[in-house]
């Protein structure tokens, strides 16, 4: 791109949302990423080499007063936020018998609020530009559920999260705002704690994907100019159809 971009990221200082901010960074763009601790940033950014152009804002993102102090950090420091990638997220497979209380507000709290906070701050900020870009990042599962991986949870709140990045693109394409989705198949990460062998067998391909294969498709997707209320699947074929 020829001018920078400001870019907030969740969940920002590992995997996938640190491959997402070493790319955008590398591109000449701003980056402004949130995790939940300080300390998290602070080794996340010397991994980055410390850039002038990376803000961390450290907070739960399922906290509406964590949004608001991210947007309100990049709008202070760098004048607009063109894109938000809502990256913050996490996966508890479990038989739906398996799952606690617990594990309800743990997925409600991050996958759900963290998606809705940032995104209606967005909107809001967008809307008066008359551009931007919102990408969630959710889950193939959730678009073809499989018997191998009962995960009830994940498909009913990333599911959900697949219909309202389409209602949130219809509701904003009048401003110019463009909303999409990535739904990662299994991703060679720490949400997974490296442990991928033997999970190539959930992709036809046979194998697992890696950071960049999504931040591959975040990135068409933000530079893409007519694209919106897309559920972009990088999962190996794995929602293609049935071959087992």
């Amino acid at each position: 791109m020829s001018k920078a971009r400001t870019v907030i990221i969740t969940g920002a200082s590992s995997g996938l949302g640190f491959a997402l901010a070493q790319a955008y960074l590398k591109r000449g763009d701003n980056v402004v990423g949130n995790a939940r601790t300080q300390a998290r940033l602070d080794e996340g950014a010397a991994r980055l080499g410390n850039p002038a152009a990376f803000i961390g804002v450290a907070g739960d993102i399922a906290e509406k007063t964590t949004a608001e102090r991210l947007f309100a950090t990049a709008l202070e420091a760098f004048g607009q936020v063109d894109i938000l990638v809502n990256n913050a997220g996490i996966f508890i497979p479990k038989p739906v018998t398996d799952y606690t209380e617990a594990d309800v507000d743990a997925l409600v709290g991050t996958n759900l609020k963290g998606f809705f906070y940032p995104a209606q701050a967005a909107a809001k900020i967008m809307k008066a530009q008359g551009h931007g870009h919102i990408v969630a990042i959710t889950a193939s599962v959730a678009l073809q559920p499989d018997t191998r991986v009962p995960a009830l949870l994940p498909v009913l709140v990333k599911g959900g999260l697949n219909q309202a990045v389409k209602g949130l693109a219809l509701e904003l394409a009048a401003s110019g705002v463009q909303v999409n989705a990535v739904a990662p198949g299994i991703i060679d990460t720490p949400l997974h704690s490296g442990h991928t062998e033997g999970l190539g067998a959930l992709s036809p391909s046979g194998r697992t994907g890696k950071p960049e294969d999504v931040v591959d498709a975040v990135l068409y997707l933000t530079d893409a100019r007519f694209v919106s209320g897309v559920i972009l699947p990088v999962d190996g074929g794995s929602t293609a159809g049935t071959w087992h």
